[in-house]
C-alpha cells in the first residue's frame, strides 16, 4: 500500500478505515481516483479488519471480493472500510465501503463483499 501513499486511520477489532491522498498518478483518464486502486484499497481495508479478529501470528487472504462502484471517485482522499461481518474458525466476511472526501463531504462511491480464509501460525513476513 505504500505505492499508493496508503495509511490506516482507524483500526479496531472488526473494522479498518485506510485513507489515500489524491494523486494523478492513482486516476484514470478522466481524473477519477481509478477502479483499480479503489479496489485494492477496500480489499486490504477488508482484509485487516478481518485479521484483527485472528491471533497474532495467523495471517489472512483474500478468496473472494466483489466491488460496485456507485459514483465517480472524485475527491482530496479515497477512504475505504472494511467492516467484519462474520469471523469464523476458517473463512470470514466482510463489508467493503469506499468514500471520497470533497471539501470535508464525505461521498459514498463503491460497495462489495469479501471473503477472506485464515492462515493458521503463518506469518505475513517472508521466509
Amino acid at each position: 500500500m505504500r505505492h499508493l501513499g496508503a495509511a490506516i486511520t482507524e483500526l479496531r477489532r472488526g473494522f479498518c478505515q485506510l485513507r489515500v491522498p489524491y494523486s494523478s498518478d492513482l486516476t484514470q483518464q478522466h481524473g477519477y481516483f481509478h477502479a483499480g486502486v479503489t479496489s485494492a484499497l477496500i480489499d486490504t481495508a477488508g482484509g485487516y479488519a478481518g485479521l484483527s479478529t485472528y491471533s497474532l501470528g495467523d495471517s489472512v487472504l483474500t478468496v473472494d471480493f466483489t466491488v460496485n462502484l456507485l459514483a465517480p471517485a472524485v475527491g482530496d482522499f479515497l477512504l475505504a472500510e472494511g467492516t467484519v461481518i462474520k469471523s469464523g474458525r476458517t473463512l470470514t466476511v466482510c463489508e467493503l465501503e469506499a468514500f471520497t472526501l470533497r471539501g470535508g463531504e464525505r461521498v459514498h462511491v463503491a460497495t462489495g463483499r469479501q471473503t477472506l480464509i485464515r492462515l493458521a501460525d503463518t506469518s505475513d513476513r517472508p521466509a
